[in-house]
């Protein structure tokens, strides 16, 4: 038996699998916003001129940081919820961890690295003590280089201000945190799994509510801690969004035309209050609209459960591979805007009122993108794979014996974890693969949500419908033979989070 590859119809879905991609494509969206964020701090008149129009629209693009944090909550709970939830075992823990460093390590070591060399030879040629545009200047020691190797600079820290070489890496270091935590947090989580849906998503937003008061009562996120605030509550928030759209999905919700519709409602309509929010907000003070951040579980929940709108436009191709470079593009937008900020101040011909100096400083932002794809292309991926081969028995946390191909990445090459029922004899590696063909257990980057059923509509588009209600719906083992359900899967394929 074979499953041919299946084909996009109009909703975004594929045929057999209902495919979606819509957290890929919030992730671009998630990293551009940080992006032009940092780059509303170029002292250029026209970048002063577009702030004062959009004004937070721009100058929060600090939450663009939150979202990945909600996203990468989500994301780690569905593929690792089930391995790491039951027990605390120390090969299921190793593994896990191997699995991120191969993920985070790679391309941060590679930034880090040529970003210090650059830090160096400013210390070494400079006229002053600056070294970074940091409003705390980074320390160059042996001993803080070894803290940035490993990715723990940002621990022992109360601010993340001058902890990181490269600025915006401090997220890394925090998401780290979270990452080794995590096995232990996951015997509290994986607990609540059956609490209603309802509870589990007001509790995700509830996790949100610390950063939202600090906006709030302060209009800044920043205070002592607050990094750890930060990564805390919004990874616990995304972790019981997923428990929540889990919940919904193991009873059957969730796969009703009722609830997708809503979702895709909510999906277009959360954006719109978010920017309403952060633009009202600052009629009240500067910064108060950042209590938007309440919000973002929602918004992943609902991308992930809607079928049309938002969820559609951001399964696009360009969306998807944006998706994809997110990281990279996070890691190297600050040490290039770095470099032209400082061009900007010793070379005469980039004065603040020429247009050379605008020009140049939106061809930096579109290289970002481009030196992005080229890190993630022959950088990150790349490294990833060599490192989980210089340690075979940390490669497979879900199984190590041969199985069925399951709905695999080949660009990729990640299983799907069991958190809802997977069942693994559907197959969209190539035109044609046999079922029962052998593949090694994966990474755990590309996840998936099942949608049910598939079953055909009078006008031949195949439509997801509900799995079996019970507690055998959503406890089905990953080992679990092919029975009379094939279950259709929807593919979120979300990078790791920042």
């Amino acid at each position: 038996m074979t499953i041919l590859r299946p084909r996009l119809t109009p909703s975004g879905y594929h045929e057999s699998v209902g495919e979606l991609h819509g957290l890929t494509g919030l992730r671009i969206v998630a990293a551009a916003w940080v992006v032009f964020f940092h780059f509303h701090f170029t002292p250029l008149p026209g970048v002063t001129q577009v702030v004062a129009v959009i004004g937070p629209l721009l100058t929060a693009g600090a939450l663009g940081v939150d979202l990945f944090f909600v996203l990468s909550g989500f994301v780690i709970a569905y593929t690792y919820l089930d391995q790491l939830g039951p027990t605390l075992r120390a090969s299921t823990t190793a593994r896990f961890v191997w699995a991120r460093a191969c993920r985070l390590w790679p391309a941060y070591a590679l930034v880090f690295h040529l970003f210090g060399v650059w830090l160096a030879a400013r210390w070494y040629f400079g006229s002053d003590d600056e070294i970074a545009f940091q409003a705390v200047q980074p320390v160059l020691s042996v001993g803080e280089y070894a803290q940035q190797f490993v990715m723990v600079q940002l621990w022992d820290d109360p601010r993340f201000d001058g902890a990181s070489w490269v600025g915006s890496t401090w997220s890394i270091s925090a998401e780290w945190l979270a990452y080794l935590l995590f096995p232990v947090a996951a015997l509290g989580f994986f607990r609540l799994r059956r609490l209603p849906a309802a509870v589990l998503g007001a509790g995700s937003v509830a996790l949100m509510a610390p950063m939202a008061w600090a906006y709030l009562s302060t209009g800044s996120p920043y205070y002592d801690w607050s990094w750890l605030v930060r990564i805390l509550c919004g990874f616990g928030g995304g972790v019981l969004a997923y428990l929540a759209v889990r919940r919904l999905w193991s009873s059957g919700t969730a796969a009703s035309e009722s609830v997708r519709r809503a979702a895709s409602v909510l999906a277009a309509g959360l954006p719109v209050l978010i920017a309403a929010g952060l633009l009202v907000g600052e009629l009240s003070g500067p910064g108060r609209g950042g209590a938007v951040i309440a919000l973002f579980p929602l918004l992943v929940g609902a991308l992930v459960l809607a079928d049309r709108g938002p969820a559609l436009v951001l399964s696009r191709p360009w969306a998807v591979y944006g998706g994809r470079i997110s990281y990279c593009l996070y890691l190297v937008h600050i040490p290039m805007l770095e470099v032209y900020w400082l061009a900007l101040r010793k070379v005469d011909a980039l004065g603040p009122h020429t247009w050379l100096a605008h020009l140049t400083g939106l061809a930096v932002v579109a290289a970002t993108f481009v030196v992005a794809a080229w890190a993630f292309r022959l950088v990150e991926e790349p490294a990833r794979v060599r490192m989980r081969g210089l340690v075979p028995r940390l490669t497979g946390l879900i199984a190590r014996a041969p199985r069925p191909v399951a709905d695999m990445d080949p660009a990729l090459d990640h299983a799907p974890g069991p958190a809802f029922p997977v069942v693994r004899s559907v197959s969209t590696v190539g035109s044609a693969v046999p079922v029962g063909s052998a593949v090694p257990a994966g990474d755990t980057d590309t996840d998936r949500l099942p949608v049910g059923r598939p079953s055909m509509t009078g006008s031949g588009r195949v439509r997801p419908t509900p799995f079996p209600r019970g507690p055998q719906a959503h406890e089905l083992s990953p080992a679990a033979p092919a029975g009379p359900l094939l279950a259709a899967m929807v593919r979120v394929d979300v990078r790791h989070g920042l």
